[in-house]
């Protein structure tokens, strides 16, 4: 399995950016794919998810400015980000949930420290700038 990010860069507070990830070498349909960030000196933190039924679920600081979709035909799993503050810098990854892992995904009702384990397949990554 392979995911490549695109369209990371820096722009200034308020403005916006749309990241894409480009996923391949896997045949099941995949439950879930989702954004997590990981800023300096903190840790990871999951941005938003989307399962294989078009249900998404958000950071709490995220919501309202971000939106996550997918382009199953495409294998690709976009995040739209607007109105980006200073604290939205950080590392910007994509991931790819192991297969049959929906349940537990949504058992988990959100963002938790825990979200991450639930995906096997992770991107490299890409940065993410806000400048004031």
């Amino acid at each position: 399995v392979q995911l490549v990010e695109s369209g990371g860069g820096s722009v200034q507070s308020g403005g916006s950016l749309r990241l894409s990830c480009a996923a391949s070498g896997y045949s099941h349909s995949s439950d879930c794919m989702g954004w997590f960030r990981q800023a300096p000196g903190k840790e990871r933190e999951g941005v938003a998810t989307i399962d294989s039924d078009g249900v998404r679920s958000y950071a709490d600081s995220v919501k309202g400015r971000f939106t996550i979709s997918r382009d199953n035909a495409q294998k690709t799993l976009y995040l739209q980000m607007n109105s980006l503050q200073p604290d939205d810098s950080a590392w910007y990854s994509c991931a790819l949930a192991r297969a049959g892992s929906m349940s537990a995904i949504r058992a988990l009702g959100g963002m938790t420290p825990d979200l991450s384990s639930q995906y096997g397949y992770w991107g490299h990554g890409i940065q993410v700038t806000v400048t004031s």
